[in-house]
């Protein structure tokens, strides 16, 4: 199995920042793509940003410039970093790997944090 424990959210004000960071640990073969995806109340879960093993990002329109997502592939741990935060960015966010463990080798699956809140006053 893979587990992903997220930590760094919290509260902030409009245009402050947080980072957000989520480590993958497990009886895994690979760690492909990472991201950081958020679900608003009311709202479906969306992406917010992803990352590969080889480090290519791409990123939801309404975060770019504001946001950058990177990864320690030593450490499977992949981080967000948020700037000039918006109250609009207020959600929970969720960390997602795509990785195999040994013991399905070789099928990856999608795997997902528990989610951590992050809100943004005005």
């Amino acid at each position: 199995q893979v587990q992903l424990v997220e930590s760094g959210g919290g509260l902030a004000q409009a245009g402050g920042s947080l980072r957000l960071s989520c480590a993958a640990s497990g009886t895994f073969f690979t760690v492909n793509d990472m991201g950081w995806y958020r679900q608003a109340p009311g709202k479906q879960r969306e992406l917010v940003a992803r990352i590969t093993s080889g480090g290519s990002t791409n990123y939801a329109g309404s975060v770019k410039g504001r946001f950058t997502i990177s990864r320690d592939n030593a450490k499977n741990t992949v981080y967000l970093q948020m700037s000039s935060l918006k109250p609009e960015n207020t959600a929970v966010y969720y960390c997602n790997a795509v990785a195999g463990t040994y013991s399905d080798y070789p099928r990856t699956h999608d795997y997902w944090g528990q989610g951590t809140q992050v809100t943004v006053s005005s």
